[in-house]
């Protein structure tokens, strides 16, 4: 993308990674990795996952955590946190092997880092105005995660209680309507829909979303699917998505995977004024929506637009985009 469009993070060096430190080499020139999970630390940019045998094992960062693909593949975990604070990152594994990230923050990420993100990520930063209406159509911020659907998201309901305790109908047409949001670019902006993005709900299913109980990605198995379980405590909602390398990029959507953590927080299709502590449901998914089609997040200051990093309980307003989350699809569409 040019310089018109927003910067996706640089892919971290392995001198941030580890002092520029060399990933740790047995005798012989082979890598060798610990036993158990693993650290961005203990596989750090410009390590080799063939050399290190590391394809299928779990690498963790600031709470946040992926399963290593195969050469040519990427991963992203985004979690929806109810503070706001930035949880999540990018793997990504070249066609030789080599890793790469993106998006590592602090493990005690706060307002600044938040902020910070935000406008690295951002092709333009409109501070936010009191009210939705104005300050959404006001706010060109958006950022992107490197990735699109090329063709068609294809998705699965998982057949386990769903959000809101809601009947499976209705719970696939709140989900559908969601990520309709996202497809036809629907905002109170006068944006018309240019946006070729697409999708089709296939069926319910017995699989299960790719993401275990401490919000990370474990290996794909193919289906994308929307469900709803255990998560960590502060995280309200993951996305795990997982893409190819295509060249020149954005790089080609594979799978995307959403989990909403029903242990630890109720959700509603219908918020009303009685409403305390519970997250819209529409507005939960239109924001992981987003993620399944490419957009990051978006940080303090930028609250007003749906990629926002925290969705606010009671609140309907990120069930419509902003003006920065519709120029964001645009540059990936």
């Amino acid at each position: 993308m040019g310089k018109a469009v927003v910067a996706v993070a640089a892919v971290v060096s392995l001198a941030a990674l580890g002092g520029g430190a060399a990933p740790p080499r047995a005798e012989g020139g082979a890598c060798t990795l610990a036993p158990g999970a693993l650290t961005v630390d203990d596989l750090p940019a410009g390590s080799s996952v063939l050399d290190c045998e590391a394809v299928g094992r779990l690498v963790t960062h600031a709470g946040a955590g992926v399963t290593v693909p195969g050469p040519g593949m990427k991963v992203s975990v985004d979690a929806l946190t109810e503070d706001g604070s930035l949880h999540g990152f990018t793997l990504a594994v070249a066609a030789d092997g080599t890793v790469s990230y993106d998006d590592l923050t602090d493990a005690d990420t706060d307002a600044d880092a938040a902020s910070a993100h935000a406008h690295a990520h951002a092709r333009a930063s409109v501070a936010a105005a009191p009210g939705r209406a104005r300050a959404a159509c006001a706010d060109d911020a958006y950022a992107t995660a490197g990735h699109k659907e090329y063709d068609t998201y294809e998705w699965f309901l998982g057949d386990g209680t769903l959000p809101g305790n809601l009947a499976p109908d209705d719970a696939r047409r709140a989900l559908e309507d969601a990520i309709g949001t996202i497809t036809a670019s629907r905002n109170d902006c006068g944006f018309g829909d240019t946006v070729t993005a697409k999708a089709r709900f296939l069926s319910r299913t017995g699989n299960e979303a790719d993401i275990d109980r401490d919000a990370r990605c474990m290996a794909r198995d193919g289906v994308s699917v929307w469900d709803a379980g255990d998560l960590s405590r502060g995280v309200v909602a993951t996305t795990c998505s997982w893409s190819r390398a295509v060249s020149g990029g954005p790089d080609s959507l594979r799978e995307a995977d959403v989990r909403f953590n029903t242990r630890d927080y109720t959700f509603t299709d219908h918020p009303g004024e009685a409403c305390s502590n519970t997250y819209d449901l529409r507005s939960v998914a239109t924001h992981e929506a987003g993620h399944v089609f490419g957009l990051a997040h978006v940080g303090e200051s930028h609250e007003s637009q749906t990629m926002y990093t925290n969705s606010f309980a009671c609140s309907t307003t990120a069930r419509t985009l902003g003006r920065g989350d519709v120029l964001g699809l645009r540059a990936l569409y």
